[in-house]
């Protein structure tokens, strides 16, 4: 349940993204950076209550682009990169141990990649609201497979000289090496950060 502690207003009908987007950023800040450097940036963010009272629900996406926004702002680029890629981790084992039943994991990782990999990557297709809220994840097949993400609302108005959605990326990547192959790697190739007309994620699997 809810409290009023740790819940965001929103504005009628945004879209919300999976809590995970602020839960393990919480943690990473603290892991990477110290409490003090968490609670300034929770702070910064208009989010100092979720620090202590971590939502439990799916949040506005208003509030997951002002957190991470607030990191890359609060911290040196190389520690921001750090904190959002480990970020992306601990949200892809969390998937990994609380939204996948035991009897797909099983199954995904008995299977060889070019057989497990449309699998998930049909299940992330399903799901990919929880990750990108209004944004629109589309896959194309291939090699390397493509993960294109228009008009992500992580970095909305963000400009970078870089691509920047590290958490999307490590979130992504984690589950297919855990569930399709060892070797597995994602890598943002297009940001719309950067000016590029949608965030573009080359996946190799096989």
């Amino acid at each position: 349940m809810t409290t009023a502690g740790n819940t965001a207003a929103a504005p009628a009908g945004e879209a919300r993204i999976g809590p995970n987007a602020i839960l393990q950023v919480a943690e990473a800040l603290r892991e990477l950076s110290g409490e003090e450097a968490a609670r300034r940036i929770f702070e910064a963010a208009g989010l100092p209550h979720w620090l202590d009272e971590p939502p439990q629900e799916m949040v506005p996406e208003s509030t997951v682009a002002a957190l991470h926004q607030s990191v890359r702002r609060e911290l040196e680029p190389e520690q921001a990169r750090q904190v959002l890629l480990d970020a992306g981790v601990r949200t892809g084992h969390y998937v990994l141990r609380y939204r996948i039943p035991g009897p797909v994991r099983t199954l995904l990782r008995g299977l060889p990649p070019i057989a497990a990999g449309p699998l998930l990557l049909r299940a992330i297709a399903q799901h990919a609201w929880t990750f990108v809220g209004s944004g629109t994840l589309r896959i194309r097949r291939g090699r390397p497979c493509l993960l294109e993400l228009a008009h992500n609302p992580v970095i909305a108005g963000e400009q970078a000289s870089a691509p920047i959605c590290h958490w999307h990326a490590a979130a992504f990547e984690t589950l297919f090496r855990e569930l399709v192959n060892r070797e597995s790697t994602i890598r943002e190739t297009t940001c719309a950060a950067t000016g590029a007309d949608l965030c573009r994620f080359e996946l190799e699997y096989r």
